[in-house]
């Protein structure tokens, strides 16, 4: 390796990084590097739907971060997950297929990622994916990714949601991901005759047995190499031994939101106080690289369910192995989905344009841990607001890339974002309280009714709410002071070097976000060969147009309480 010298080094074999080696790698012109300190994805754990607990708290396949203490969160220490495996973060996920809302990338546009709006997003998200159902100007029938609804909601509670959701005044929405993202309806997710579509599985397999893609895991890149203001190569160490690996055109950090900032850092990349703190000599200031930090919180709303059809039921060692056994032979059944199978995006007040509050409904009540909450039947619905206004950061907290670099979130430390979470409180609690759930509906177990004031609900949100695993933006796009990379991934002010991960998102997006970082790396693959990118689309978006003065669709008189 150290004699040889690719056209493309590309750091990370994850959401990003396996879309890119596939594209980059469609001329057999381009040799190109693909660097992964994780190994290989092979596993039942992960490419069995059901099992989607296991690999995101397992070290073998994933970064086991924590965060420092959060001090708007009784100083707990977070845990962030991030995929170390091939496929990276979409190979240990919850495989829920969310683009985001269309003003979610007008949004980015509007902070300096000029052509990153919708229309310009929209036919990279047709270009990535399968969708298995019928064909419209929004969705993709030819990409890698397959995207369907896992089993159809066969089970009644999922469909029981939507009819309350409805039921409280909201919009039905047969298609979050097309013409109108606001309202209940069906989830969508990233699976493929029954097995988990990671980008392993849709990009990188298909493209291993071309002669000028060169996979090596077990790396563990330490910095990018630099000559003055110029990437020229990669240094990595893989079974004990530090090689160095010359490139020709570019290097492409796809090592994610904590991943990348942190490799930059090491090589010199950012702030200089936060390196000079680290003790790493400075090569190029640049003082957005780690900043900017955003991520998801939810917490789950449990209640018992009066009858026995949850998957509690389904959780003793023998269902289990029957669920198991039933995936191996067939890939159908309870093993093919990750149980997410219905939804609701709504917005949290009236003033606020498009939804900002996002459920996932499980037809259970248990953690991510895949334990359950109670003995007998329950379910819950994992709430959160989704457009926060707090921001953390990464930093390397030395010159070791061995040593897990300092990420804080900063959760809650905005006013907005507490309001936000008592917004879900009070919303959801008048959901499920609605008549299409009675004949289901027991006991609340979370929160439990006796929480209720701002106090209460503060107190519980700071002691029980998790992340939503969606960490982002810590390597801006745009050109203000703070932005790393420029529209084009490019980072500013280093020749042959970018960013391609959600680490270069502007702002986080309503939603889910592995199908965004597939779009980004889809969109700008074409732009690092030089291609012409896809015309933007014309289709419309729907946006509520009482937004300014009603919180939801039906009922523009209706408050909680």
């Amino acid at each position: 390796m150290n004699n040889k010298k690719f056209d493309y080094i590309i750091v990370g074999a994850g959401s990003a990084g396996c879309v890119l080696a596939n594209r980059l790698s469609e001329d057999s012109d381009n040799q190109v590097l693909l660097l992964e300190t994780g190994g290989s994805d092979k596993s039942i754990f992960i490419q069995m739907p059901t099992a989607l607990s296991i690999p995101m708290n397992t070290k073998k396949y994933a970064w086991q971060f924590e965060t420092q203490p959060e001090p708007f969160l009784d100083n707990r220490r977070m845990h962030c997950p991030r995929g170390k495996v091939l496929g990276g973060s979409s190979s240990i996920n919850g495989m829920v297929y969310v683009r985001g809302h269309a003003k979610d990338f007008d949004e980015w546009q509007q902070h300096g990622a000029q052509q990153w709006d919708y229309a310009h997003c929209l036919p990279y998200f047709q270009k990535a994916e399968t969708w298995a159902f019928a064909a419209d100007e929004y969705r993709g029938t030819e990409g890698p990714l397959g995207v369907n609804n896992g089993n159809n909601m066969q089970n009644p509670l999922y469909q029981a949601f939507v009819d309350a959701g409805v039921e409280a005044g909201y919009f039905s929405t047969p298609d979050y991901n097309g013409a109108k993202q606001e309202g209940f309806g069906p989830m969508h997710m990233t699976i493929k005759n029954g097995v988990r579509s990671s980008t392993s599985n849709a990009y990188l397999r298909p493209a291993m047995s071309r002669s000028n893609l060169t996979v090596v895991t077990h790396a563990l890149v330490h910095k990018v190499l630099l000559e003055g203001k110029k990437a020229v190569g990669v240094r990595y160490e893989r079974k004990g031994k530090v090689i160095d690996v010359a490139v020709n055109k570019e290097v492409i950090l796809s090592a994610g939101p904590i991943g990348s900032p942190h490799i930059l850092q090491l090589s010199g990349i950012g702030p200089k106080a936060a390196l000079a703190e680290a003790g790493i000599k400075l090569k190029h200031e640049l003082a957005g690289v780690g900043e900017n930090l955003q991520d998801h919180l939810e917490f789950y709303f449990q209640f018992k369910c009066k009858q026995p059809i949850s998957l509690n039921g389904k959780l003793d060692l023998w269902s289990k192995f029957l669920i198991g056994t039933r995936w191996i032979l067939t890939r159908t059944g309870l093993g093919a989905t990750n149980h997410f199978e219905s939804c609701g995006f709504i917005r949290s007040k009236e003033s606020v344009e498009w939804p900002d509050l996002q459920y996932h409904f499980l037809p259970a009540a248990m953690r991510y841990d895949g334990k359950e909450a109670f003995a007998g039947h329950g379910f819950q619905v994992h709430i959160g607001h989704n457009k926060p206004k707090s921001r953390g950061y990464v930093k390397a907290v030395s010159s070791d890339p061995k040593a897990h670099p300092q990420i804080r979130f900063n959760y809650l430390e905005h006013e907005e974002d507490r309001e936000g979470f008592r917004a879900c409180v009070r919303l959801t609690r008048e959901i499920i309280g609605q008549s299409a759930l009675d004949e289901f509906r027991g006991e609340e177990i979370q929160p439990g009714i006796d929480v209720q004031s701002d106090e209460e609900i503060d107190t519980f949100v700071r002691q029980f709410v998790e992340s939503a695993y969606h960490p982002s933006c810590s390597c801006k796009m745009g050109t203000d002071e703070l932005a790393v990379v420029d529209p084009q991934t490019k980072v500013h002010g280093i020749e042959g070097l970018r960013v391609v991960d959600s680490s270069i998102f502007p702002t986080i997006p309503n939603g889910n976000l592995n199908a965004p970082t597939i779009m980004v790396a889809e969109r700008a693959a074409d732009m690092i060969l030089g291609k012409q990118t896809l015309a933007p689309s014309t289709a419309e978006v729907v946006i509520d147009p009482n937004w300014h003065k009603q919180q939801r669709s039906g009922s523009p008189d209706r408050k909680i309480k």
